[in-house]
């Protein structure tokens, strides 16, 4: 068996970008490994097999994985959460992914967020946007754990040579529902692409892209999407009309990138430095 026949192990399968991901990447002829530790709500894509995992189960994530070539990461806590909530599957679950994908040689595309950087300021005029190289800056428990994969993903890459490519994916919605995400959409279809060009690229090795489509407002410069060569294809700019005045009218929400995570329980007088490690 090839490389390009072997499965793709998908997690989070049940989620609402899961179950795109694997009506997509199945209607393009890839055979799919599909988890969840919720029941999978929609018939099986040809091709595709379901089996109940809870990522906290290491040797079921082991079983599962077997033969695999590539996971794809998309299972876990997904919000803003508190703290245990967020341990078990986002921290403990990772290692899990990692070392199945460590035993069986396969890659790993991980779900990470832009709220690993949601601290960063918003930029204004023709300030720099960020690259991929930034500082974490994480706005919430949930982004914490998503800056810890991403390091998770750094080590394996260094020890064991486990290739693997960090999402900082922005909002990914069917449509822009407010003016953030004129900068921060990700569709659904740029989303699909993307995991097919990882699956498909013959060398990642440990790499960043913003998962963001082509929105001239972003806050997201240079990444490593020309490891996949991806493209996105889609813009938020076409919603404009519809959603540039909804904003939050919350000072913090509207200061930080990432938006309303960075208010929930803000309890600082006044805003947090700009830079990383400057004094009040």
């Amino acid at each position: 068996m090839t490389a390009s026949q072997k499965p793709v192990l998908l997690t989070g399968a049940s989620g609402n970008l899961g179950r795109m991901l694997a009506a997509e990447l199945s209607a393009r002829g890839h055979s799919l490994v599909l988890t969840d530790i919720k029941p999978f709500p929609d018939p099986l894509p040809e091709g595709a097999r379901f089996t109940t995992v809870d990522l906290g189960d290491g040797l079921a994530m082991m079983r599962i994985a077997e033969g695999c070539q590539a996971i794809l990461h998309f299972g876990g806590v997904s919000v803003d959460r508190p703290f245990e909530e967020v341990l078990d599957p986002n921290i403990r679950g990772l290692y899990h992914v990692y070392e199945a994908a460590r035993r069986e040689g396969a890659r790993v595309l991980f779900a990470s967020s832009n709220h690993s950087i949601g601290f960063h300021e918003r930029p204004s005029g023709n300030a720099a946007k960020l690259d991929a190289d930034c500082a974490f800056r994480p706005d919430s428990f949930y982004g914490l754990s998503k800056a810890y994969g991403e390091l998770m993903g750094r080590l394996y890459w260094d020890k064991h040579g486990v290739e693997n490519l960090n999402v900082r994916i922005g909002s990914c919605f069917p449509e822009p529902v407010d003016a953030r995400m004129l900068s921060t959409w990700l569709s659904f279809a740029d989303l699909a692409r993307l995991c097919a060009d990882f699956i498909a690229a013959p060398k990642v090795g440990h790499a960043v892209i913003w998962g963001a489509s082509d929105n001239p407002a972003t806050y997201w410069g240079t990444d490593h999407r020309d490891r996949i060569g991806w493209q996105p294809q889609d813009s938020a700019e076409a919603f404009r009309e519809q959603v540039g005045g909804k904003v939050s009218g919350n000072p913090v929400t509207e200061r930080y990138q990432g938006g309303a995570y960075c208010a929930s329980d803000y309890s600082r007088a006044g805003p947090s430095p700009r830079e990383t490690f400057a004094l009040d």
